[in-house]
């Protein structure tokens, strides 16, 4: 999340001469005039009445403040609050909202939640509403921010806490110390007025656009081996391609080009590597230890090469000049005999990296 400028400095940390502070050190804090408050008016009542809450606040990483335009996804009004308690109204769900497009709800503790030092504080959470309809590892990631209403000032107490981590083993977030009842039920402070109070919520989901990427190390100590026959070599015009074969879910093929490919062509036999379905909504390199190699029909004299490289697919890997043409033709060395070759190809897959 961005660092948010702190109101009354000058954006790097320094005083403004003509504010002072007012905040507990754990948290955001609001800055009060220092001038005659008769003067400035407004601003320093919304500066009296929000200083109690932030005093009272203990949450770290949570920006106190407060603001004129009602709350865009949900209000809701308690009547009678001194009165939940001694219905036996601990803990109260509201109504299912949407925001996002997801649904949520408000959850209020008129006696906070917590059993500890339990009635001294109003606690409230943010909590997912309808996670059966989501998948088994549904998660969403939101800052939300809770609000309170002055029915004096006619503005909104606004607490917003850091970025959260809605899932299935921590569907609710939230303050368990929002307003201390005190600071509630102090008439002077105008949120408590003739037994009424309004909560509400703004819900801002955050949407994970970013690329995930998993590095899987295989622990392969096999390569897969094969041997392709080619016949009717010299009457190959352009390329030949093998059958396809499978290597780590991956659909792969051998292709050579008997009169060259590339900067090759005219001069050497070329000779690839090809990664025939490269699935590219779900890999994005492979790490591969490959050897090819022409087999020479008359000794163990074999002609063969040999890379370790990270492939990122589509594209051929191999070499443009694996050995030249004159060679390869030559009767006498073997590598082409009765117009058959035989290509031999040892492939480890060392590792995938995968994308989402």
């Amino acid at each position: 999340m961005e660092d948010i400028p702190k109101r009354g400095t000058n954006g790097s940390g320094q005083f403004n001469n003509r504010r002072m502070l007012a905040f507990h050190p754990s948290f955001s804090f609001r800055a009060y005039p220092k001038e005659n408050p008769v003067l400035l008016g407004r601003e320093y009542l919304n500066w009296l009445f929000t200083v109690p809450v932030i005093l009272d606040f203990l949450e770290k990483g949570v920006l106190v403040e407060t603001r004129e335009v009602y709350p865009s996804h949900f209000l809701f009004k308690i009547e009678s609050f001194s009165l939940l308690s001694d219905n036996g109204i601990d803990k109260y769900e509201t109504t299912d909202f949407v925001a996002g497009d997801y649904k949520w709800r408000l959850i209020i503790y008129p006696d906070r939640r917590d059993s500890e030092n339990k009635g001294d504080h109003v606690s409230v959470y943010l909590a997912m509403a309808n996670t059966s309809s989501l998948p088994a590892t549904w998660e969403v990631n939101a800052v939300f921010s809770i609000f309170l209403l002055n029915q004096k000032l006619d503005n909104f107490l606004s607490v917003r806490g850091r970025a959260r981590r809605f899932h299935a083993l921590h569907p609710e977030w939230g303050f368990s110390k929002f307003i201390s009842k005190k600071s509630l039920t102090d008439p002077s402070n105008g949120y408590l007025v003739d037994d009424k109070c309004v909560f509400g919520a703004e819900v801002f989901v955050i949407k994970s656009q970013g690329t995930i990427e998993c590095l899987s190390i295989l622990n392969a100590e096999v390569p897969y081996k094969h041997s392709f026959n080619i016949s009717n070599f010299s009457k190959l015009e352009d390329v030949w391609s093998s059958d396809n074969f499978i290597l780590g879910d991956q659909t792969w093929s051998i292709q050579v080009y008997p009169r060259g490919n590339g900067k090759g062509k005219g001069r050497n036999v070329s000779i690839y590597l090809h990664l025939v379905d490269s699935k590219p909504a779900s890999y994005c390199k492979l790490k591969v230890k490959y050897t090819i190699g022409i087999k020479n029909q008359y000794t163990d004299e074999n002609h063969i090469l040999s890379c370790c490289t990270w492939l990122t697919p589509p594209a051929n890997w191999g070499w443009y000049s694996f050995m030249p043409i004159k060679d390869m033709n030559d009767p006498k060395k073997g590598f082409v005999v009765g117009d058959c070759c035989i290509v031999e190809v040892e492939i480890l897959l060392q590792a995938i990296a995968q994308i989402s």
